[in-house]
């Protein structure tokens, strides 16, 4: 669980999903462990039906991870390249949020990174993390985020983590012809990081889209917004960002 005092503090790096901030990580931003949920699924509807099954070749398995010895040696180079793909599907969403849309290769950096810093070296252990972090890979028809309240002292802390309570089920995505998906978060790990009077630093949330808003979505004119009442804020989606996350709401095949 995280409270008012693990607010993530800004930097000039990306946003990273790990561990909480006090971990030896120059790099990163340490998030706090996903719980192995898997999100469920929003109501099915005959002709309103989402496109995501979370059954595809998406997620990870241990055949995709290193071993420590190997990773090390291509670290630097996949470190490299995630900071560019999280550029690329990064929002400031107002003054103090921000959105980072996940995919399979952003959660195997998290991935590797967290068994880098534990040590980890069973299957046990790695399966542990696949099964916490594989429902943040995004299905077709799915966009994954991370919302990061960012903050940058106590005072800022106590004056809006109680302000931003219940943000985590207040981000939309607004399409051009005016039709909004609104962000679903899985009720387990809400329950771990939202209470009554504050909120966490972090929250994961995920949008459902069916076939034929994925290509409305294509068409450009997206916009990201919270409409709570504490903190009413919009973005519109620049055009590079729209055409990266086609790759998540698209079918591979």
């Amino acid at each position: 669980m995280v409270t008012s005092s693990q607010a993530i503090v800004t930097s000039q790096t990306p946003p990273s999903p790990s561990k909480p901030a006090n971990h030896p990580c120059t790099h990163c931003k340490w998030l706090p462990r996903l719980t192995a949920s898997t999100p469920s699924n929003t109501p099915q509807q005959e002709r309103d039906t989402p496109m995501s099954t979370m059954t595809s070749k998406r997620k990870l398995s241990l055949d995709d991870i290193l071993d420590h010895r190997a990773y090390e040696r291509v670290r630097e180079e996949r470190r490299n390249e995630v900071i560019e793909v999280k550029r690329r599907r990064r929002l400031h969403l107002g003054t103090v949020v921000t959105v980072a849309f996940e995919n399979r290769k952003t959660m195997l950096n998290q991935i590797q990174e967290m068994l880098r810093v534990e040590r980890t070296v069973t299957d046990e252990g790695v399966m542990e993390e696949l099964r916490a972090y594989n429902p943040m890979i995004p299905e077709p028809g799915q966009l994954c985020a991370t919302l990061f309240i960012e903050l940058t002292s106590e005072d800022q802390m106590r004056e809006w983590l109680p302000k931003l309570v219940g943000i985590e089920k207040s981000l939309v995505i607004v399409l051009a012809d005016g039709s909004k998906i609104r962000c679903v978060v899985d009720e387990q790990h809400a329950e771990g990081l939202t209470r009554e009077t504050v909120t966490a630093a972090v929250h994961y949330v995920r949008f459902d889209f069916t076939p034929a808003q994925v290509e409305t979505f294509a068409k450009g004119g997206v916009q990201l917004r919270c409409d709570l009442s504490n903190y009413l804020e919009a973005i519109e989606l620049p055009d590079f960002t729209v055409t990266e996350l086609l790759t998540d709401l698209r079918d591979d095949a």
